[in-house]
């Protein structure tokens, strides 16, 4: 059974009158890769930063963290020599090549000559950026700087990789490139700890995700459980028609807002029927996701602001 590499209870974090992180809850098992999901501004990336210290927390009775065991607010050195951090936006020194860009960073980690050398080959290969060694940063598209700042988070060898919105604004290639990597990362023993708010990055690759709205903890578990177990496999997507003159037949669920309807049911061929009664295209017919469980579950779409 894998130990448990962060433990959280009763998390709290106010600013002000809002409560972006609220009663927050959670443990990560190593090995594993654990996916805060939720919409811009849910409390996701405070909670990040509470667990690395760089945000302290409310002070709480019953709050309890411990990454490693050690408290972030009191062993905050001790947790950052164990993790490897990226974070959301891109903080790399424009000024240094590739290879600089790492290799300053090893000298802050205390590497010597050979074993940086090596680490650094390593890396820019497993990522696919050996071509990119000596180019300038401003040279780089989008996905080899994020790629690079992964490469960077694990120099040292960490045993916990934190990822802020690790793909957000990349191209569908890359993505699916960087999320390979994270995956032969986690095969090889590393716990990864990510915040998104694409549905299927966190379905791809969280053994856990939990579900985040207005600071708080709406759902946690296995994605393909929660669906499973909180929602019908098949749905049809309806946008601004008039539908109130179409009868809904027994066995379908109608759920959305004004403009976006969705209708769900276990019965592929009852979608499929109604499908045929909606004007030609404006119907989508489709598996349930990760989207329709955070609707269902706040009256909210992920892409909603707070």
């Amino acid at each position: 059974m894998n130990e448990i590499v962060i433990q959280v209870e009763h998390l709290y974090k106010t600013y002000g009158s809002v409560k972006a992180v609220n009663d927050l809850g959670f443990s990560v098992p190593s090995a594993t890769c654990f996916g805060f999901l939720g919409p811009n501004g849910a409390g996701k990336t405070t909670a990040l930063t509470m667990l690395y210290g760089m945000c302290d927390r409310d002070p709480h009775p019953e709050t309890q963290v411990k990454v490693f065991g050690y408290d972030p607010q009191k062993n905050e050195l001790a947790i950052k020599f164990l993790s490897g951090v990226v974070p959301q936006e891109d903080n790399l020194d424009e000024e240094l090549n590739v290879f600089q860009n790492l290799w300053v960073y090893a000298n802050f980690y205390g590497m010597k000559k050979k074993e940086a050398e090596e680490r650094i080959a390593y890396l820019l290969d497993f990522f696919e950026l050996s071509e990119k060694k000596k180019a300038k940063i401003r040279e780089l598209s989008g996905g080899m700087k994020r790629r690079l700042l992964i490469a960077r988070a694990l120099l040292h060898m960490p045993k916990l990789l934190i990822l802020d919105e690790p793909t957000t604004g990349l191209d569908p290639q890359v993505r699916h490139l960087i999320w390979n990597k994270l995956r032969q990362l986690k095969q090889e023993g590393l716990t990864i700890l990510l915040t998104t708010h694409y549905m299927e990055e966190a379905f791809q690759l969280c053994d856990t995700i939990l579900i985040m709205d207005k600071g708080r903890k709406v759902l946690e578990g296995n994605p393909k459980a929660l669906l499973e177990e909180h929602l019908e496999p098949w749905a049809l997507e309806v946008h601004e028609i008039n539908l109130s003159t179409i009868p809904v037949p027994v066995g379908i669920r109608k759920d959305g807002t004004s403009s976006h309807s969705v209708f769900y049911a276990h019965d592929l061929p009852l979608l499929q029927k109604l499908n045929t009664q909606l004007p030609p295209g404006t119907g989508f017919l489709r598996p349930t996701n990760l989207e329709d469980l955070f609707f269902k579950m706040t009256g909210r779409l992920l892409n909603e602001q707070q």
